[in-house]
């Protein structure tokens, strides 16, 4: 019988209160209304701050849009130059236009039979 009398004591005792008695309610309430402030402004504060990320975001986007369409201008600009330099290039290149400067500046001429000697 001791045992189950020891046991119901053992149930039936509180060794600490859940909640403590509200010695004071205006501090209580005090202490509430700062936590709830401190936890406003921490998640206002991470608010801004993801704003600024967003916007900062954006206008790296920007700018690298404009980095991009100046690259592409210049790429334009550098295939067209290529272009004009091949054609340059075929025209002085042209074995009409080598022969006719051969002749005019040099004083060439068409080689005569047996001055052309083939080597192997």
């Amino acid at each position: 019988m001791s045992r189950s009398a020891g046991a119901a004591a053992r149930a039936l005792t509180v060794r600490r209160p859940l909640a403590r008695p509200a010695a004071h309610p205006a501090r209580l309430l005090r202490a509430m209304r700062g936590w709830l402030v401190r936890r406003a402004l921490g998640l206002g504060a991470v608010l801004v701050g993801l704003c600024l990320l967003q916007v900062w975001l954006r206008l790296q986007v920007t700018h690298l849009g404009y980095q991009l369409s100046a690259a592409r201008d210049m790429q334009l600009r550098l295939e067209h130059e290529q272009r004009e330099l091949e054609v340059e290039l075929a025209t002085l290149r042209d074995p009409g236009r080598l022969g006719d400067l051969a002749r005019r500046r040099l004083g060439m001429q068409e080689p005569g039979k047996g001055q052309v000697v083939i080597l192997r």
